[in-house]
């Protein structure tokens, strides 16, 4: 996935939400669905995409060369799930899918990702 310049925006956006307003907790952090996607820029779409792949990146750092088995982290499974995809396929995968599907964009962002893309991709893996 190209990060740079996104890379480098989402990074800013999170240290500034951080040092404004502190440490949130996890009921607190709001679950982004496809209505928020839908209303999204194409550009704020991909910062959201490089968090998610940004938040994988620390865990593959902390585990280091130890990684932890499949069954104790999705990090593996997302990978090999989205192996081929791009950060572009995947947002026009959403947008493709909150098209078709208007009636569930109650559904979670990454709920969506994982069902509609992980899954299917570790199923052709196989």
């Amino acid at each position: 996935m190209r990060i740079s310049r996104l890379g480098t925006l989402a990074l800013a956006a999170c240290v500034t939400l951080v040092t404004t307003f502190g440490t949130a907790h996890a009921d607190e952090v709001p679950m982004i669905t496809g209505e928020q996607w839908m209303q999204s820029t194409e550009q704020l779409k991909k910062v959201y995409l490089v968090g998610i792949a940004n938040a994988y990146q620390v865990e593959r750092a902390y585990y280091g060369s130890t990684p932890p088995a499949d069954e104790q982290s999705l990090v593996p499974r997302f990978a090999k799930g989205l192996k081929g995809h791009t950060l572009d396929t995947v947002r026009e995968g959403l947008n493709r899918w909150y098209t078709a599907n208007p009636d569930r964009v109650d559904r979670p962002v990454i709920e969506t990702i994982w069902f509609e893309m992980v899954v299917p991709g570790l199923q052709q893996s196989k």
